[in-house]
Protein backbone atom coordinates (compact mmCIF):
# COMPACT_ATOMS: atom_id res chain seq x y z
CA UNK A 1 0.00 0.00 0.00
CA UNK A 2 1.31 3.62 -1.27
CA UNK A 3 1.51 6.14 1.04
CA UNK A 4 -1.40 8.08 -0.88
CA UNK A 5 -3.39 4.87 -0.09
CA UNK A 6 -2.63 4.24 3.60
CA UNK A 7 -3.52 8.89 3.90
CA UNK A 8 -6.77 7.89 2.64
CA UNK A 9 -6.93 4.19 4.70
CA UNK A 10 -6.40 6.43 8.19
CA UNK A 11 -8.80 9.16 7.07
CA UNK A 12 -12.01 6.80 6.27
CA UNK A 13 -10.63 4.70 9.92
CA UNK A 14 -10.77 8.38 11.65
CA UNK A 15 -14.03 9.47 10.58
CA UNK A 16 -15.44 6.23 11.35
CA UNK A 17 -14.57 5.82 14.58
CA UNK A 18 -15.16 9.92 15.36
CA UNK A 19 -18.92 8.84 13.98
CA UNK A 20 -19.29 5.67 16.36
CA UNK A 21 -18.39 8.05 19.04
CA UNK A 22 -20.51 10.71 18.45
CA UNK A 23 -23.60 7.80 17.85
CA UNK A 24 -23.23 5.94 20.87
CA UNK A 25 -22.72 9.46 22.81
CA UNK A 26 -26.11 10.80 21.63
CA UNK A 27 -27.82 7.99 19.65
CA UNK A 28 -27.65 7.86 15.74
CA UNK A 29 -31.12 10.06 15.08
CA UNK A 30 -29.10 13.18 17.01
CA UNK A 31 -25.94 13.25 15.41
CA UNK A 32 -25.56 15.04 12.16
CA UNK A 33 -22.71 14.38 9.23
CA UNK A 34 -21.52 17.98 9.77
CA UNK A 35 -21.13 17.14 13.61
CA UNK A 36 -19.17 14.16 12.75
CA UNK A 37 -16.94 16.12 10.06
CA UNK A 38 -16.15 19.20 12.73
CA UNK A 39 -15.02 16.87 15.18
CA UNK A 40 -12.50 14.93 12.33
CA UNK A 41 -11.92 18.64 11.06
CA UNK A 42 -12.94 17.61 7.59
CA UNK A 43 -15.38 18.87 5.29
CA UNK A 44 -18.66 17.76 5.36
CA UNK A 45 -18.12 16.91 1.37
CA UNK A 46 -14.83 14.98 3.08
CA UNK A 47 -16.94 12.85 5.04
CA UNK A 48 -19.53 12.08 1.95
CA UNK A 49 -16.92 11.29 -0.36
CA UNK A 50 -15.80 8.13 1.92
CA UNK A 51 -19.01 7.34 3.49
CA UNK A 52 -22.36 7.83 1.16
CA UNK A 53 -24.69 7.90 3.80
CA UNK A 54 -25.30 8.90 7.14
CA UNK A 55 -25.74 4.38 7.78
CA UNK A 56 -22.49 4.21 5.74
CA UNK A 57 -20.52 5.65 8.76
CA UNK A 58 -22.32 3.76 11.22
CA UNK A 59 -21.99 0.30 9.51
CA UNK A 60 -18.95 0.98 7.52
CA UNK A 61 -17.76 -2.67 7.54
CA UNK A 62 -21.16 -3.42 5.83
CA UNK A 63 -19.31 -4.63 2.35
CA UNK A 64 -17.52 -7.20 3.91
CA UNK A 65 -20.54 -8.42 5.91
CA UNK A 66 -22.51 -9.06 2.54
CA UNK A 67 -19.56 -10.71 0.98
CA UNK A 68 -19.63 -13.45 4.11
CA UNK A 69 -22.00 -16.18 3.06
CA UNK A 70 -20.78 -15.74 -0.74
CA UNK A 71 -17.39 -16.12 0.18
CA UNK A 72 -17.81 -19.39 2.21
CA UNK A 73 -19.96 -20.94 -0.72
CA UNK A 74 -16.82 -20.02 -3.15
CA UNK A 75 -14.64 -21.53 -0.75
CA UNK A 76 -16.19 -24.83 -0.12
CA UNK A 77 -14.62 -27.86 -0.23
CA UNK A 78 -14.82 -31.01 -2.79
CA UNK A 79 -18.14 -32.55 -1.52
CA UNK A 80 -18.80 -30.10 0.99
CA UNK A 81 -22.85 -28.59 0.37
CA UNK A 82 -23.80 -25.17 0.34
CA UNK A 83 -25.43 -25.89 3.51
CA UNK A 84 -22.19 -27.27 5.05
CA UNK A 85 -20.20 -24.45 3.56
CA UNK A 86 -22.59 -21.86 5.48
CA UNK A 87 -22.58 -23.91 8.53
CA UNK A 88 -18.76 -23.89 8.95
CA UNK A 89 -18.27 -20.36 7.92
CA UNK A 90 -20.38 -19.26 10.99
CA UNK A 91 -18.77 -21.35 13.84
CA UNK A 92 -15.19 -20.75 12.37
CA UNK A 93 -16.55 -17.03 13.46
CA UNK A 94 -17.75 -18.09 16.18
CA UNK A 95 -14.47 -19.19 17.07
CA UNK A 96 -12.11 -16.87 16.37
CA UNK A 97 -14.64 -13.92 17.56
CA UNK A 98 -15.05 -12.31 14.36
CA UNK A 99 -15.76 -8.60 15.40
CA UNK A 100 -19.17 -7.85 12.72
CA UNK A 101 -20.53 -10.96 15.25
CA UNK A 102 -20.78 -8.26 17.70
CA UNK A 103 -19.76 -10.61 20.19
CA UNK A 104 -17.42 -8.85 22.41
CA UNK A 105 -17.57 -7.07 25.47
CA UNK A 106 -18.70 -3.65 25.85
CA UNK A 107 -21.01 -4.19 22.82
CA UNK A 108 -24.49 -3.80 24.29
CA UNK A 109 -24.28 0.41 23.36
CA UNK A 110 -24.11 -0.41 19.59
CA UNK A 111 -26.75 -2.56 19.16
CA UNK A 112 -28.91 -0.29 21.76
CA UNK A 113 -28.23 2.39 19.24
CA UNK A 114 -29.41 0.02 15.88
CA UNK A 115 -32.43 -0.83 18.24
CA UNK A 116 -33.71 3.14 18.45
CA UNK A 117 -32.90 3.92 14.95
CA UNK A 118 -35.56 3.41 12.44
CA UNK A 119 -32.94 4.75 10.61
CA UNK A 120 -30.56 1.54 11.34
CA UNK A 121 -32.82 -1.04 11.06
CA UNK A 122 -34.02 -0.30 7.83
CA UNK A 123 -30.32 -0.35 6.80
CA UNK A 124 -29.85 -3.80 8.48
CA UNK A 125 -32.51 -4.96 6.11
CA UNK A 126 -31.41 -3.87 3.16
CA UNK A 127 -28.03 -5.44 3.95
CA UNK A 128 -29.76 -8.53 4.05
CA UNK A 129 -31.24 -8.42 1.21
CA UNK A 130 -27.87 -7.03 -0.52
CA UNK A 131 -26.27 -10.43 1.02
CA UNK A 132 -29.25 -12.48 -0.29
CA UNK A 133 -28.78 -11.03 -4.06
CA UNK A 134 -25.02 -11.81 -4.15
CA UNK A 135 -25.48 -15.16 -2.64
CA UNK A 136 -28.27 -16.18 -5.36
CA UNK A 137 -25.52 -14.83 -7.90
CA UNK A 138 -22.81 -16.87 -6.32
CA UNK A 139 -24.79 -19.62 -6.06
CA UNK A 140 -26.05 -19.61 -10.07
CA UNK A 141 -22.33 -19.19 -10.73
CA UNK A 142 -21.55 -22.00 -9.03
CA UNK A 143 -23.57 -24.77 -10.03
CA UNK A 144 -23.77 -23.51 -14.06
CA UNK A 145 -27.22 -22.95 -13.17
CA UNK A 146 -29.89 -21.74 -16.31
CA UNK A 147 -31.00 -18.26 -15.70
CA UNK A 148 -35.11 -19.59 -15.12
CA UNK A 149 -33.63 -22.52 -12.73
CA UNK A 150 -35.53 -20.78 -9.29
CA UNK A 151 -32.77 -22.86 -7.00
CA UNK A 152 -30.17 -20.49 -6.41
CA UNK A 153 -32.38 -17.77 -5.50
CA UNK A 154 -34.56 -20.01 -3.26
CA UNK A 155 -30.88 -21.37 -1.91
CA UNK A 156 -30.16 -18.16 -1.55
CA UNK A 157 -33.02 -16.77 0.71
CA UNK A 158 -33.24 -19.52 2.73
CA UNK A 159 -29.54 -19.47 3.77
CA UNK A 160 -29.64 -16.05 4.55
CA UNK A 161 -32.66 -16.16 6.48
CA UNK A 162 -30.93 -18.51 8.52
CA UNK A 163 -27.61 -16.42 8.78
CA UNK A 164 -29.67 -13.08 9.71
CA UNK A 165 -31.83 -15.39 12.57
CA UNK A 166 -28.24 -16.53 14.56
CA UNK A 167 -27.35 -12.67 14.10
CA UNK A 168 -30.58 -11.50 15.56
CA UNK A 169 -30.58 -13.77 17.59
CA UNK A 170 -26.97 -12.34 19.06
CA UNK A 171 -28.19 -8.71 19.04
CA UNK A 172 -31.25 -9.58 21.14
CA UNK A 173 -29.26 -12.07 24.29
CA UNK A 174 -26.63 -8.95 24.01
CA UNK A 175 -29.63 -6.59 24.86
CA UNK A 176 -31.00 -8.62 27.10
CA UNK A 177 -27.72 -8.57 29.28
CA UNK A 178 -26.45 -11.90 28.46
CA UNK A 179 -22.40 -12.31 29.06
CA UNK A 180 -21.24 -12.44 25.64
CA UNK A 181 -19.30 -15.80 26.36
CA UNK A 182 -23.04 -17.33 27.15
CA UNK A 183 -24.20 -15.95 24.13
CA UNK A 184 -21.97 -17.45 22.05
CA UNK A 185 -22.44 -21.33 23.76
CA UNK A 186 -26.06 -20.43 23.27
CA UNK A 187 -25.94 -19.06 19.31
CA UNK A 188 -23.58 -22.10 18.32
CA UNK A 189 -26.36 -24.90 19.60
CA UNK A 190 -28.70 -22.57 17.98
CA UNK A 191 -26.86 -22.18 14.64
CA UNK A 192 -26.32 -26.82 14.58
CA UNK A 193 -30.01 -27.08 15.09
CA UNK A 194 -30.65 -24.55 12.34
CA UNK A 195 -28.19 -26.01 9.90
CA UNK A 196 -29.41 -29.32 10.96
CA UNK A 197 -32.75 -28.35 10.00
CA UNK A 198 -31.87 -26.96 6.45
CA UNK A 199 -29.92 -29.70 5.59
CA UNK A 200 -32.85 -31.68 5.71
CA UNK A 201 -34.28 -30.00 2.78
CA UNK A 202 -30.93 -28.71 0.87
CA UNK A 203 -28.46 -31.47 2.00
CA UNK A 204 -26.82 -32.12 -1.85
CA UNK A 205 -27.65 -28.80 -3.15
CA UNK A 206 -24.73 -27.13 -4.91
CA UNK A 207 -22.19 -30.09 -2.86
CA UNK A 208 -18.91 -29.57 -5.47
CA UNK A 209 -18.10 -31.34 -7.76
CA UNK A 210 -21.22 -34.01 -7.56
CA UNK A 211 -22.67 -35.40 -10.22
CA UNK A 212 -25.97 -33.80 -11.34
CA UNK A 213 -28.94 -35.49 -11.13
CA UNK A 214 -32.50 -35.07 -12.42
CA UNK A 215 -34.07 -33.97 -9.39
CA UNK A 216 -31.55 -30.53 -9.73
CA UNK A 217 -32.66 -29.94 -13.05
CA UNK A 218 -34.86 -26.92 -13.91
CA UNK A 219 -39.03 -27.76 -13.70
CA UNK A 220 -40.52 -27.82 -16.91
Amino acid sequence: MGLREEKKQATRAAIADAALGLFLERGFDRVTVADVARLVRVSVNTVFNYFPTKEDLFFDRQDEVARRLPAAIRARADGESAVEAARRAFLAELDRDEATLGLHPGIAPFWRVVEESAALQARLRQMRDRSEEMLAETLRAETDANPDDPLPTIAAAMLTAADSTLHTAIRQKILNGKNPDLVRTEVRALAESTFDALAGGLTSYARKNATKTPAAANPT
